[in-house]
């Protein structure tokens, strides 16, 4: 997304033969404790059907995208509406979704999280859309998650997550952490040492995160040795790592959970105070190809990322989805784990929306949706009764020109447990939206 898109509304919707258009208009900048006033937003809050139907009646579907074009988030989140785009553009140009094309309206978070639930309730109430794409941070999802459980909307979260959560309008097309954090865990354990330093952003998915690896670090014989915590957005990292050299004077693990462009002065001051990747590796849950391009490959050769995806896969899904994506946005773009999850989560909303029969009948689609398939850029996937997805499992080292290596992956997809089973408080648990008796949380036998 270009720059001079920051902090604007932008409406894409395509047709069959002439593909997708772009209507933009500003909007005024967003005011974080507004609510909807207005006689049609108060009827919308009260009837979500309503507001879906209304949605649906005309000639397009509307849908929502809701990531941050602007502040610390946005070197990650601005490529998620690009790949989102070009997910709707290929629907549309194949007929669209029961005969009508879809109609995407794209909204700004601004990296802060109360503009998230506001322009979400926006999205609901004014634009009435059948179901929003969007979110990178936990912060930005806890944020919203009241907005559509109160609105009884849908939700599908395209990024990596710390767990913990079940929610029946949120689908999560990311991993959960026994598919990304805890796997990348044991193979630190295994291959490069037992002793963790923890650095994260200081918000729910670093903080949540690092109570899992503490669990699974106690149960398999590591150790932590430092943890500390930045400000999202904020660029002093000397002082954590001096406590880094201090914690690890000969070298050791370092976990990374920073987001946002932190992690520019966090990985070149890194390797100005000489913590280079052969004694100080490093695995990061929330770098990825993008990432790598904006700090520069010269500051992270030799270290390491958990995903499910990479754009290094070898599959025929992810040739033709890189291919349609350069051609698209430019033949020096490059794709990530977090893009290829918004575009999976897409096209399993168009399948279940194509099972329910309609896009307007909410409930209809949430139940559709379990149990589609999606022949993905990463493997085949599959929605599970749970609202995740079963996902392959990767680990990355980071080369020379930006692309990752991968070191590990899964044989097959990974079912997903998102309540912890190393934290004492939800060990047993599960969710299954499949059975009402069971729902979000319940206590397997």
């Amino acid at each position: 997304m270009s720059s001079q898109m920051n902090r604007r509304k932008f409406i894409v919707y395509g047709s069959a033969a002439l593909g997708i258009s772009s209507l933009i208009k500003a909007c005024a900048p967003a005011t974080p404790t507004a609510t909807p006033t207005t006689a049609a937003a108060t009827t919308a809050a009260a009837s979500p059907t309503a507001t879906a139907t209304a949605a649906a009646s005309g000639g397009t579907i509307k849908v929502g995208i809701l990531h941050s074009l602007s502040g610390t988030m946005a070197i990650s989140e601005k490529s998620l509406v690009d790949s989102t785009q070009l997910a709707i553009e290929e629907i549309n140009k194949s007929g669209g979704v029961l005969g009508k094309q879809i109609e995407a309206i794209v909204e700004d978070g601004a990296s802060d999280w109360p503009t998230f639930a506001e322009k979400a309730k926006k999205l609901i109430d004014q634009d009435k859309v059948v179901v929003v794409f969007g979110c990178w941070t936990s912060a930005s999802r806890k944020a919203v998650l009241p907005v559509f459980e109160a609105k009884d909307h849908l939700l599908f979260y395209p990024v990596q997550y710390e767990g913990q959560e079940c929610s029946k309008n949120i689908f999560y097309t990311g991993a959960a952490p026994n598919q990304q954090i805890e796997p990348s865990v044991d193979w630190l354990l295994k291959n490069k040492g037992k002793e963790f330093f923890l650095v994260g952003s200081d918000y729910v998915f670093p903080r949540t995160a690092n109570t899992i690896i503490k669990a699974q670090l106690e149960a398999k014989g590591g150790k932590v040795v430092g943890e500390d915590y930045l400000p999202l957005g904020n660029s002093e990292v000397t002082p954590i790592i001096a406590k880094i050299k201090q914690a690890l004077p000969n070298g050791g693990v370092i976990y990374n959970s920073l987001n946002g462009d932190s992690n520019v002065a966090f990985f070149k001051q890194m390797q100005g105070a000489g913590l280079t990747a052969d004694k100080y590796p490093s695995m990061s849950v929330s770098i990825a190809e993008e990432e790598v391009k904006a700090i520069g490959p010269e500051f992270l050769k030799g270290h390491y990322a958990a995903w499910n995806y990479f754009m290094t896969v070898d599959t025929p899904a992810n040739k033709k989805y890189v291919e349609a994506f350069k051609a698209k946005f430019g033949a020096d773009r490059v794709t990530n784990d977090p893009m290829e999850a918004g575009y999976i989560a897409v096209n399993i909303w168009k399948k279940a929306v194509e099972k329910a029969g309609k896009a307007d009948d909410l409930e209809a689609v949430r139940m559709a949706a379990l149990g589609q398939t999606f022949d993905a850029p990463e493997g085949k996937v599959t929605m599970e009764n749970s609202h995740h997805l079963s996902k392959y499992v990767r680990i990355g080292e980071v080369t020379a020109d930006g692309q990752f290596k991968i070191v590990s992956e899964s044989k097959e997809a990974v079912a997903p447990l998102p309540w912890n089973q190393f934290v004492a408080e939800t060990k047993g648990y599960s969710c299954d939206f499949s059975d009402k008796s069971k729902g979000s949380k319940f206590k397997k036998a």
